[in-house]
C-alpha cells in the first residue's frame, strides 16, 4: 500500500487544488475508520461494569474480554496492507465495514461471555484494517503542502468517535434510569450502547462509494486515465498529470510489492527505521492513554464519584481531547511533527506524576480526599490535553509518512500491529495492577512519558514538508 511518489519536477509537491473542500471531503470520509476505533474505544467503557455483573466474572477475566478486540485489531493491521495492494484501498474499506456491523449486532446480542468476547475480535479484526487503510490513503490522496493536517484527520475522527459514544452512552444511561443493566425495550442499556455501533459502521461504508480509488492503487493495475482525473482533482490542474504518473511508474519499476522479508535488517532484526515506527507506536499507547477511555468511568467510581457523574467527567475529558487534536491540526505543518511530540511528552509525564500522587492518597468513605481528588480530575485532563495535541496526531502522521516507498506498507502494517499489542498490554493489564497500587501504576505510565522524549530526541527524524520519496 505504498503513496503515490512525489517529486519537485511535476509540481506535485507545491500543489494546490482549487477545490481543496472536496479533497477535505475525501479525508474525513477515509479517516471515519478512526471514528469506528474511537467510538469502539470509548464505546465499551459504558459498559464494563454490567459486564462484569452480568456474567459474575473477575478483574482479570474481565480484563480480557474488553481488551480481546485489540487482538482482533493487531491481525487487522496486520494483514491489510496486502489485501489493500490486492483489492484495492476502497473495497477493504467496505469489507471493515461490514465486519464492524456484523460485530456491532453480535455484541448486542450476545448469548454468553464467550460469543460477546468472539464478537469483539471480529469488531477488531474491522477496525484493525482501517487504522492501517486510513493513514496511508489520506497519504496518497493529499498534496504535500496539507499532508500534515489532512493526515491528522485520523485522529480527530478517533477523538471525535470518543466523544459521540460517550455523550451516546450517557444519554442511553438516562433512558435507563442511571442503570447499565436497566431495561429498554427489552434489551439492556449496555447492550443497546454497544448495539448503536451499528450506525457509523454502516456510514463507513456509504462513504466509501461516495470518494475515489487512490491514485496509486489504480496505476498499480493500469487504470492509467482514472487516475489523472483523480490526481487532477486531488493536486489541482496546474500539476502535469503526464509527468505525474509516469513518476510514479518509474518509482514502481523501482520498487517492488513489500513484504514483511523487506522489513529485516542484518544486526537488529527489523531495519531501524521500522522499529522506530514500532517505538513511535508503542510509546503511544504505554503512557496508558486508552485507559482514560476503557475504564474512566470505572476508575471514578472507585475513588466514590456516582455513576452518572463518572460519564459526565469521561465526557468532558472528551471534550479536551477534541480541543488537543484541533490545536495539533493547526500546528502539526508549522511547528513540526518533533517539537510536538517532545512538548506532549513532558506534559503528561508531569500529568501522570501528579494522578499518582492523587491516587496515593487513602479514601476517606470510599472518595478521595478533596484535594488529592480535584488534583485527580485536573490532572486526568492536562494529560488528555497533552496527548492530544501531540502523539495522538503525530504518530498517525509519522506512520502515514515516514516510511521508504518500496517498505510502506509492510513497515505500515507492523508499526500498527505493535500499537494494537501494546493498547492491549495497557488495557488487558490495568484492572490488575488498579487492584494492586493505582498510584503505582500511574508512576509506571509517567516512566514511559519521560523514556519518550530521549527516544525522540534520538531517533525520530522531522518529515515536514519532505515529499514521500526522501522518506527513510
Amino acid at each position: 500500500m505504498t503513496s503515490t511518489s512525489q517529486t519537485p519536477g511535476s509540481g506535485a509537491r507545491a500543489a494546490h487544488p482549487e477545490h481543496l473542500g472536496h479533497v477535505i471531503f475525501i479525508t474525513a470520509a477515509a479517516a471515519m475508520g478512526g471514528f469506528l476505533f474511537g467510538y469502539d474505544s470509548a464505546v465499551i467503557n459504558g459498559a464494563v461494569e454490567a459486564i462484569r455483573d452480568r456474567y459474575d466474572i473477575g478483574s482479570g477475566t474481565l480484563a480480557q474480554v474488553i481488551a480481546i478486540a485489540l487482538i482482533g485489531c493487531a491481525i487487522g493491521a496486520a494483514t491489510a496492507g496486502r489485501i489493500a495492494d490486492r483489492i484495492g484501498r476502497i473495497r477493504c474499506m467496505r469489507i471493515a465495514s461490514v465486519l464492524f456491523t456484523i460485530s456491532a449486532i453480535g455484541s448486542a446480542l450476545p448469548f454468553a461471555l464467550w460469543d460477546l468476547a468472539f464478537w469483539r475480535i471480529i469488531g477488531g479484526f474491522a477496525i484493525g484494517m482501517a487504522s492501517v487503510i486510513g493513514p496511508a490513503y489520506i497519504a496518497e490522496v493529499s498534496p504535500a503542502a496539507y499532508r500534515g493536517r489532512l493526515g491528522s484527520f485520523q485522529q480527530a475522527a478517533i477523538v471525535i468517535g470518543i466523544a459521540i459514544s460517550q455523550l451516546v452512552n450517557f444519554g442511553i444511561l438516562q433512558l435507563a434510569d442511571g442503570k447499565q443493566r436497566g431495561t429498554i425495550g427489552g434489551l439492556e442499556a449496555w447492550q443497546w450502547m454497544l448495539g448503536v455501533m451499528v450506525v457509523p459502521a454502516l456510514l463507513y461504508g456509504l462513504l466509501s462509494f461516495a470518494i475515489p480509488e487512490s491514485p496509486r492503487y489504480l496505476i498499480s493495475v493500469g487504470k492509467n486515465e482514472m487516475a489523472k482525473e483523480i490526481l487532477s482533482e486531488v493536486e489541482g490542474k496546474e500539476v502535469d498529470l503526464d509527468a505525474r504518473v509516469a513518476e510514479i511508474q518509474a518509482a514502481m519499476h523501482r520498487e517492488h510489492k513489500s513484504t514483511f522479508k523487506d522489513l529485516l535488517g542484518s544486526r537488529f532484526g527489523f531495519l531501524p527505521i521500522v522499529w522506530v515506527g514500532i517505538g513511535l507506536s508503542v510509546f503511544q499507547q504505554l503512557v496508558g492513554i486508552n485507559v482514560a477511555f476503557y475504564y474512566s468511568a470505572t476508575l471514578w467510581q472507585s475513588v466514590g464519584i456516582d455513576p452518572t457523574t463518572s460519564f459526565f467527567w469521561s465526557f468532558t475529558t472528551s471534550i479536551v481531547n477534541i480541543i488537543g487534536t484541533v490545536i495539533a491540526m493547526v500546528l502539526v505543518d508549522r511547528v513540526g511533527r518533533k517539537p510536538l511530540a517532545l512538548a506532549g511528552s513532558t506534559g503528561m509525564a508531569i500529568a501522570l506524576a501528579c494522578e499518582a500522587w492523587a491516587f496515593s492518597a487513602e479514601l476517606v468513605n470510599g472518595k478521595l480526599p478533596t484535594t488529592q481528588g480535584v488534583v485527580a480530575l485536573i490532572a486526568a485532563h492536562v494529560f488528555v490535553l497533552f496527548f492530544a495535541l501531540s502523539w495522538g496526531v503525530v504518530v498517525w502522521v509519522f506512520l502515514g509518512e515516514m516510511f521508504p516507498n518500496k517498505i510502506r506498507a509492510a513497515a505500515l502494517g507492523v508499526a500498527a500491529s505493535a500499537q494494537w499489542i501494546a493498547n492491549w498490554a495497557i488495557t488487558a493489564s490495568f484492572p490488575s495492577l488498579a487492584d494492586w497500587n493505582l498510584s503505582g501504576t500511574y508512576i509506571i505510565y509517567s516512566c514511559f512519558a519521560v523514556l519518550s522524549i530521549p527516544f525522540v530526541l534520538t531517533f525520530v527524524k522531522e518529515t515536514k514538508g519532505k515529499a514521500l520519496e526522501e522518506m527513510g
